[in-house]
């Protein structure tokens, strides 16, 4: 079975963005503009399956991102999806406040194409798309960077 990644962002061009790149990467996408309709598509059954990775973006019409990880974490069939936060912002207390939540990761944006495939690969444990000798290293800031000793 295939990998299976969510993206809730009210931001088209996120969405498409996101869409985009894990396609390129074998990794089948489904997207919404807001928790309420996702939340809709999974409990109405026009998901087949719950996806094992989630991108889920703060600040969101009808619930922000912080309710909807509380709601879906308070769910028991939930627990083995990993939630990621997709943010413009990047205060200590936003961060604080998703790993209370339940989410596993923070990224903010914009951020790469590389980290979005790092995230998704390393959250699920696959090999990482970014071959060891890349010369690349995360910087921790939704960049790559030269590792030291790379060309």
């Amino acid at each position: 079975m295939s990998t299976l990644v969510m993206v809730i962002d009210d931001s088209p061009v996120v969405r498409k963005i996101i869409e985009v790149t894990l396609r390129r990467e074998g990794i089948e996408v489904v997207s919404y503009p807001d928790g309420v309709e996702a939340l809709r598509a999974v409990t109405t059954r026009h998901l087949d399956r719950l996806p094992d990775l989630l991108f889920l973006d703060l600040e969101l019409p009808k619930m922000n991102g912080f309710e909807i990880a509380r709601h879906l974490r308070s769910k028991p069939q939930w627990n083995r999806t990993v939630i990621v936060i997709l943010s413009r912002h990047d205060s200590i207390v936003d961060r604080i406040k998703a790993r209370l939540a339940g989410t596993q990761a923070y990224l903010t944006k914009p951020c790469t194409r590389q980290v979005l495939v790092e995230v998704v690969m390393t959250s699920l444990g696959r090999q990482a798309a970014l071959l060891p000798d890349s010369g690349l290293v995360p910087t921790g800031k939704n960049t790559l960077s030269p590792s030291r000793g790379a060309p």
